[in-house]
């Protein structure tokens, strides 16, 4: 692997025109990576039906991918602290149409989740390194458009990305879907090498950085209150597919647009709030995951009244679109001098949110029903709210 030197800033401050292909190439990657992590809950009938386990056991698959997730937006970074950034992440995203590949080829669920395994190292370290290789492409006055660019990849996948591969599955099987997903992500290595200039680590990298960032007034709590939210969220986001069907009584022709009308709001709150958000982000860091907790409960209570459900669907997707943006915006302020780490932290709990998520969600539905596991989704992301303005105190301006 390429190495340079950790002082170095190769792609610090590119012109305006120069950062342009770059910065989509990273859209690209967070595009294909993000529909690959989320897609099995938009064909987690088909695929538990197939496999011939409960659809409990097969929202396992989104757990395995952020545990692997987790270990790497942790440690890969520190392991490999003086290796190019772009050649990690060409090695992240051959790896992850690797994992792909073996997912569309999987006999039963043990090899479908070691498959899972190996997608989650990459989307650990995409999404680690994605605020270090901003900072370097842009000077430090267009980081947060610069990252609102590159978070586009993950609404995108949401609008487009998932429900098509949805919509394929119901005419080519979940495993066909599995394999042209791989192939845009071959792609997306390819643009990374061609498009990226070399990218330099950052500074406050290692383990110690962890421990320094942790130390920072606020940043632990903050994190505390980013895992309640997202956990809330993925615990009704990985069933969604069953919960339209049982509490909004979808079609299942209707399933894939409704899944559209989640992305649309995420695309829509991703510009929205990332545009807000460094005039705004105390009032936002608040008042989003009360969004994501409202919606839940209006999923619920819509009964007869499916309009409210839809409409729920996409207040819920603008409220997850931009979270994203207003977490690595709050991390550029407490702590600059550990941007990476910081990034790893937030990458961190995420995926600890999706374990938790998904995992307690599975054994929820399993046996106290959707009903029930949406309510307790809604409370976990307003009790995030909560602690995430108690953070907020706490935290060094």
């Amino acid at each position: 692997m390429t190495t340079i030197s950790t002082t170095g800033t190769a792609a610090a401050g590119l012109s305006h025109r120069a950062a342009w292909p770059a910065l989509l190439t990273m859209f690209l990657g967070s595009c294909t990576l993000v529909t690959a992590e989320f897609l099995p809950p938009g064909v987690l009938t088909a695929l538990a039906n197939d496999l011939r386990v409960p659809e409990g056991v097969v929202g396992l698959s989104v757990s395995a991918t952020a545990l692997t997730a987790l270990i790497a937006a942790l440690a890969l970074g520190a392991l490999f602290p003086r290796v190019d950034r772009r050649t990690l992440l060409i090695v992240l995203t051959i790896a992850a149409a690797v994992s792909n590949v073996v997912v569309a080829l999987a006999p039963n669920i043990a090899l479908l989740l070691i498959a899972r395994l190996l997608l989650g190292v990459a989307v650990g370290g995409y999404w680690s390194m994605a605020l270090v290789v901003a900072s370097q492409l842009v000077v430090t006055e267009r980081l947060g458009k610069a990252m609102m660019i590159i978070n586009a990849g993950t609404t995108v996948a949401t609008v487009a990305g998932v429900p098509l591969g949805v919509l394929l599955s119901t005419y080519a099987g979940w495993r066909a879907t599995f394999v042209v997903v791989a192939g845009a992500t071959v792609a997306t290595a390819v643009a990374v090498r061609l498009m990226l200039p070399p990218i330099a680590p950052n500074e406050g990298i290692g383990f110690a950085a962890f421990g320094a960032a942790l130390r920072t007034p606020g940043v632990a709590l903050g994190l505390v209150s980013v895992v309640s939210i997202i956990a809330g969220h993925f615990a009704g986001y990985t069933y969604i597919r069953p919960a339209l069907d049982e509490l909004l009584h979808a079609r299942p022709a209707v399933i894939p647009v409704l899944l559209a009308l989640f992305g649309v709001g995420g695309l829509i709150g991703n510009f929205v709030l990332g545009s807000l958000a460094d005039r705004r982000l105390g009032v936002l860091l608040v008042a989003v995951p009360v969004a994501i907790g409202v919606s839940l409960l209006v999923i619920i209570a819509a009964g007869d009244l499916p309009v409210l459900g839809y409409l729920a669907m996409l207040v819920w997707g603008g409220a997850f679109g931009g979270i994203l943006n207003l977490v690595q915006v709050w991390v550029s302020r407490v702590l600059p001098a550990h941007m990476e780490a910081g990034g790893g932290l937030v990458v961190g709990g995420f995926q600890v949110a999706i374990i938790l998520g998904s995992a307690v969600g599975g054994r929820a539905v399993d046996s106290i029903g959707l009903t029930a596991t949406y309510g307790l989704a809604a409370l976990a992301a307003v009790l995030g709210g909560v602690l995430v303005r108690v953070s907020l105190t706490r935290a060094p301006r």
